[in-house]
């Protein structure tokens, strides 16, 4: 291989990161970050074959090889000029050095799989009229000025490794995550060691690193965005395939990923909290999976939706009796994906589950310290 064809001049480097940056930004935000850091971890070792390629090229007596690059097919789809962006700037993302790309400090396993659960139609809306009567009852807090929305997460995702030409299925093991974001979400701080191996984290706070303070959206709410949407399901939906119009791999399917991201890794006003369920049964294709698992093993009830063309399934899971949200995940369970079909039926993608959500006094604080 040419060592050349991995070097680029400054002025790419700067445009590619620029337009990944503004594509990126299209995604929901827990899935931008979870399809992020699945993309970094392919990136780095394809570039690390490259480099041990290269080093053997070198070499008077070793044959020269060549290998297409091939990035990670992401759950949603990525529009291919995020995945073109991508591959030019392999060499600025592995230049950060050592093993931060591939795992940032987290420890890897093999992967994750789980038995497929059978999925019904039946029961749908009752189901989610109980988790929205729950929600409605429950307590949650308004955001004060000042304050901060803290989620506290266990999260874990399933790839493919390639090392000297051989893939295996691997995955990035449970590990803690913790966000802080401002009401109106220009201030906020990430402590998560498949992003950063650093124990104190990283600002979240804007403008990003190209000096943009984006607009808060359907797929990057604040608290006072999330504030001021309506409540009624069906303007809710319509506004929700609105926005969301060319994203993911299908219209449907894209508007229940756009609510699971709503809630995950965000904190709605109560009202909008109880109407995303009402929404979501509005939704042709979504199912109830009797028995679910999340990250940290608890068992529950899931409201889920198959991507016919990804094949994947992406699971809600609630607690069987009390409704509380738990956590998500996603599981391969039609077809087979990832380099040479490594991803097949039972395998876990990617799975959370929250652990404390709440609402403290200032960034970094946790809510044992706030008295």
């Amino acid at each position: 291989m040419n060592a050349n064809t991995s070097r680029q001049s400054q002025a790419e480097w700067e445009e590619g990161a620029q337009l990944f940056a503004r594509t990126a930004r299209d995604l929901p935000t827990g899935r931008h970050q979870f399809h992020k850091e699945r993309m970094m971890a392919q990136i780095h070792e394809m570039q690390t074959q490259m480099q041990t390629e290269e080093r053997a090229a070198a070499k008077p007596t070793a044959p020269a090889k060549t290998r297409r690059l091939r990035l990670p097919r992401p759950a949603i789809a990525l529009p291919a000029m995020a995945v073109a962006v991508a591959a030019a700037v392999v060499v600025g993302v592995v230049n950060s050095g050592a093993d931060g790309v591939r795992d940032g400090g987290v420890a890897t396993g093999p992967g994750l799989t789980t038995t497929v659960g059978a999925a019904t139609t039946k029961g749908v809306p009752q189901l989610l009229g109980q988790i929205s009567l729950a929600a409605a009852e429950a307590s949650r807090p308004a955001l004060k000025p000042g304050q901060y929305v803290y989620i506290e997460s266990r999260t874990a995702d399933s790839f493919v490794k390639t090392v000297d030409d051989e893939s295996t299925l691997a995955s990035h093991k449970l590990h803690t995550r913790q966000v802080w974001e401002s009401a109106d979400g220009t201030k906020g701080w990430l402590i998560d060691p498949a992003v950063n191996d650093s124990p104190e984290g990283e600002t979240l706070s804007l403008p990003d690193e190209q000096g943009n303070t984006p607009q808060a959206s359907l797929n990057g709410p604040s608290y006072d965005y999330l504030s001021k949407l309506t409540t009624d399901p069906d303007e809710l939906l319509a506004k929700i395939y609105k926005e969301t119009k060319g994203m993911g791999n299908s219209p449907d399917q894209q508007a229940f990923t756009t609510i699971g991201d709503l809630l995950g890794e965000s904190y709605p006003p109560a009202a909008l909290y109880s109407a995303l369920f009402k929404t979501a049964a509005k939704i042709p294709g979504v199912v109830v999976v009797n028995d679910a698992v999340d990250a940290v093993g608890r068992h529950g009830v899931a409201v889920a939706r198959l991507d016919e063309t990804s094949g994947e399934r992406e699971e809600w899971i609630f607690d069987e009796k009390t409704h509380v949200f738990l956590g998500e995940r996603s599981v391969q369970v039609k077809g087979t994906s990832g380099e040479g079909g490594l991803i097949k039926p039972g395998t876990v993608v990617f799975t959370s589950a929250i652990v404390n959500r709440a609402v403290v006094d200032g960034i970094k604080q946790t809510p044992s310290q706030s008295g």
